[in-house]
C-alpha cells in the first residue's frame, strides 16, 4: 500500500517537495515502512503531547505510532525547515539545504517507525543512536543512488577519507583528554 503525503499547510511548498519525500520513500526497503499510513505536511507542530526543553514550534518532524486502528503516520513541519519569518540572512542556509534536510528528515522520522514497530529489542537509551546510524546509512545509499557519478569517482578515496577522519577523532581525543589532564 503506497503512502499517502497529504499537504496541510498553507503557503507554497518549493518546487519538487512531494516528489522528493516520495523518491525517498520508494529508496527505502518495503519491510520499513510497513505500517505506515501517511505523511502529513503542516505548517507547524502542535501536539499538546509533546514535552522537553524544545517547543513544538522548533520541531521539524515527529512521528506517531499506531494508536489503536489508526496506523502510524508522520508529521513534518515546513516553516522549521523552510522558515518564512526571519531576515534573509538567516533564510538562505536552510533554503539552500531544503530539499536535503527534508529528506534526512523523512529518513529518521521511518528510522524510529523501524526501531520502535519491528525492532523490539532495543533499550529507551539506545534508540536515539540506531535511529542517527539508520539514517546514515540510509542517506549514504540514497546519495550514491541519486549522485552516481559523483559516488563511482569517490568510492576508491572513500577508505582513505574514512581512516583519515578516524585518525583525526583519535588526535582530538587524546587533545582533549590531555587537556583535562592538564587542568587537574
Amino acid at each position: 500500500m503506497a503512502i499517502r503525503i497529504e499537504n496541510q499547510y498553507e503557503g507554497t511548498l518549493p518546487k519538487g517537495s512531494v516528489q522528493q519525500i516520495e523518491d525517498a520513500l520508494e529508496s527505502l526497503p518495503r519491510e520499513h515502512t510497513r505500517g505506515l499510513e501517511r505523511v502529513r505536511l503542516v505548517p507547524f507542530i502542535s501536539d499538546p503531547r509533546v514535552k522537553g526543553p524544545f517547543q513544538a514550534s522548533e520541531l521539524p518532524g515527529l512521528y506517531h505510532p499506531r494508536q489503536g486502528p489508526k496506523g502510524a503516520w508522520l508529521e513534518v513541519a515546513i516553516n522549521v525547515l523552510y522558515p518564512r519569518d526571519k531576515p534573509f540572512h538567516k533564510r538562505i542556509v536552510p533554503r539552500l539545504s531544503f530539499k536535503s534536510n527534508l529528506v534526512a528528515l523523512v529518513f529518521s522520522l521511518v528510522g524510529q517507525h523501524y526501531h520502535l514497530t519491528l525492532r523490539h529489542s532495543l533499550k529507551k537509551t539506545q534508540l536515539e543512536p540506531a535511529v542517527r546510524i539508520y539514517t546514515e546509512k540510509q542517506l549514504k545509499l540514497w546519495n550514491e543512488k541519486k549522485h552516481s557519478l559523483r559516488a563511482r569517482l569517490f568510492k576508491p578515496l572513500q577508505p582513505t577519507l574514512e581512516r583519515w577522519a578516524k585518525g583525526l577523532q583519535k588526535r582530538a581525543a587524546a587533545e582533549k583528554k590531555k587537556g583535562f589532564a592538564s587542568k587537574s
